[in-house]
């Protein structure tokens, strides 16, 4: 039976969103407190009852959350010549985390950002 594991991670940053209509209060710079949920999905292994370690979870990530962590996202995203960073709305953070992590996370099922305690987005291929 396919099981989902979920590690949980957060950072400090700061972003604007410049896509957004003068006077919107997003197309100002302000910052978050993200939390990111990382989903992966397998078999669980007869013997070991695992399909991977949190703790290998959490060495593939960390990388990511430290290229984002109490910067401006916006700028990462322009040093970075990424898209989706340059103009870092949570679905585009999510599709950012999504596709860095797919190669070299198998069974990665999902990306939940969380931008507020109630506002949060997912992302699924």
């Amino acid at each position: 039976m396919p099981t989902t594991i979920i590690k949980e991670f957060t950072f400090e940053a700061a972003h604007y969103l410049p896509n957004m209509p003068d006077g919107h209060k997003c197309r100002r710079m302000h910052g978050h407190s993200f939390r990111i949920a990382v989903k992966v999905m397998g078999e669980p292994d007869a013997t070991t009852g695992i399909f991977i370690d949190f703790s290998e979870v959490k060495r593939i990530v960390k990388p990511l959350i430290e290229t984002l962590d109490h910067w401006v996202i916006n700028e990462v995203g322009e040093k970075m010549g990424e898209p989706l960073l340059q103009n870092p709305t949570s679905e585009n953070i999510a599709k950012w985390f999504f596709q860095q992590l797919m190669p070299v996370l198998p069974g990665l099922n999902c990306i939940v950002v969380h931008e507020t305690c109630t506002s949060y987005c997912e992302y699924r291929q």
